[in-house]
């Protein structure tokens, strides 16, 4: 984008639009391929725009054509000058933990005819077997008859209030365009604690308390206190009632 002067407040809202243009983009584009989301970096010399997605192959097609197009569909959408953006594809590490996978996979699922409950409970199962703590699908709309309803389907341990929503919970909302009707798909995956930070976060939960076990303390017999050596006068030498009586 061009360089010009603006304020914090316009600068923040134009980050986010262009975010958000690029994800919405992104999602219509690459949905086949499996898109989880994109990063943006900001360095001085250029503009890194990293796409995550299960299929990276087909992210970038035969010899790099598909990324490339990608690269100029959004240099010219954003007046980009030549060279400045770049884009990457990477590979989602574990997609039974991607929200937005999910449900890209269940969309894909209910639009081929499956059934919801089958093609729900699958989801559930894939989820909950790749180590997830817990898991919560919501298929909302005409389902079966003309009357809309909502399912939901749970599995394992799910948090819905205070900050660690946000830490521990990824979330993803799809829509299925169906003959009959319009459904929503909602998938929510309740991460596990992962030290290293690479299949979830790594604070852990504020309301799990770890009690740690007190040390053994050590006991001492007289045969293991070392023995002075001769010549040695200690600092306070033991006092012999016998021999070392005060005067009167």
């Amino acid at each position: 984008m061009a360089l010009r002067q603006v304020s914090k407040k316009r600068k923040f809202v134009a980050d986010g639009i262009f975010y958000s243009e690029l994800n919405s983009l992104f999602q219509r584009e690459l949905a086949e391929e499996g898109y989880s989301g994109v990063e943006v970096r900001v360095t001085p010399t250029r503009t890194e725009i990293i796409i995550r997605a299960t299929r990276t192959k087909n992210v970038l097609g035969d010899k790099g054509r598909r990324i490339r197009e990608l690269t100029s569909v959004v240099s010219k959408r954003f007046n980009f000058r030549e060279g400045t953006v770049e884009l990457y594809a990477e590979r989602v590490a574990n997609r039974g933990l991607c929200a937005i996978a999910q449900a890209e996979s269940l969309r894909y699922k209910l639009l081929g005819g499956l059934a919801v409950r089958r093609a729900c409970y699958g989801v559930v199962r894939f989820i909950m077997e790749s180590n997830a703590k817990g898991c919560e699908v919501i298929v909302s709309g005409k389902l079966r008859a003309q009357r809309a309803k909502s399912m939901k389907f749970r599995d394992g341990y799910m948090i819905k209030s205070g900050q660690p929503t946000k830490d521990f919970v990824d979330t993803a909302v799809r829509h299925v365009f169906l003959r009959q009707g319009i459904l929503g798909v909602k998938v929510a995956i309740m991460l596990p604690w992962d030290p290293s930070g690479k299949t979830g976060p790594k604070k852990g939960q504020p309301d799990i308390v770890k009690i740690v076990e007190p040390k053994e303390e050590e006991t001492f017999s007289p045969s293991s206190v070392p023995a002075i050596p001769p010549g040695v006068r200690p600092i306070n030498p033991p006092v012999n009632p016998a021999t070392d009586a005060p005067a009167h």
